[in-house]
């Protein structure tokens, strides 16, 4: 499968409904594309979670997730579960996000996703970063919402066990719940391997992609070989 890569990227927008669905979702990425790259912006917004432990959980888990790049996080307090009836709020947050940054990449929630915070963030965020190749990542829950994705991100062994062990380290908060565990995200970094023929992988899902075909100015022509007479 052919790689399609993005080599000059200089800032990256990461949006999520609550604190940890960013690094649940698209940690292994994160710590694939941060690597190497001090000079990255990265531009986190977070709908809930403000004002609690979360947005302190948030705070160190990004730091760490996308280091050496610099981090800029906002954490609002919007209400858990009750995001579709502040639906005005969530697309002023986008929207102001949108005004401060003009990112090379987003990641996001998939539209698909049956949490209806995480689905209406999808809905909403493709509207608002409109010339912006989004990717859609998933979240593991009880939900069973796990779907057939297009796009892969290979993760080395170390990757896909320093995204589980950062999760573990950096969300306390969670450990309560029985699906928050390290053999379940390895699990599915697991599965996503195999579909990508990969030890480990991650998954998103893109709604639009616009492709550039066209030779590239600088590269030389090629010509179809002369077939000789007779």
């Amino acid at each position: 499968m052919q790689a399609v890569s993005f080599p000059e990227l200089r800032s990256v927008a990461l949006l999520g409904a609550h604190c940890d669905d960013i690094a649940i979702g698209a940690g292994g990425a994160l710590l694939t594309l941060c690597a190497g790259r001090p000079g990255l912006d990265v531009h986190a917004l977070v709908l809930s979670g403000g004002s609690t432990e979360r947005a302190a959980e948030e705070r160190a888990a990004l730091d760490e997730f996308c280091a050496p790049a610099r981090v800029e996080l906002t954490v609002l307090d919007l209400p858990d579960g009750r995001m579709p009836a502040h639906w005005d709020a969530v697309k002023d947050a986008v929207t102001a996000l949108r005004g401060r940054v003009t990112p090379d990449l987003v990641f996001a929630p998939q539209r698909h996703d049956r949490h209806q915070d995480h689905r209406l963030l999808a809905e909403i965020v493709p509207t608002v970063f409109r010339d912006q190749p989004v990717l859609g990542y998933e979240i593991l829950k009880w939900d069973g919402d796990l779907g057939q994705p297009a796009v892969y991100q290979e993760l080395t062994a170390e990757t896909a066990e320093a995204k589980a062990d950062l999760l573990a380290k950096h969300y306390p908060s969670q450990h309560g719940r029985d699906w928050y565990t390290r053999d379940a995200f390895l699990g599915l970094a697991r599965l996503r391997g195999v579909q990508q023929h990969t030890r480990y992988a991650e998954a998103f899902y893109v709604d639009k992609l616009a492709l550039t075909l066209a030779a590239s100015p600088a590269a030389p022509a090629t010509t179809a070989p002369t077939r000789r007479a007779g």
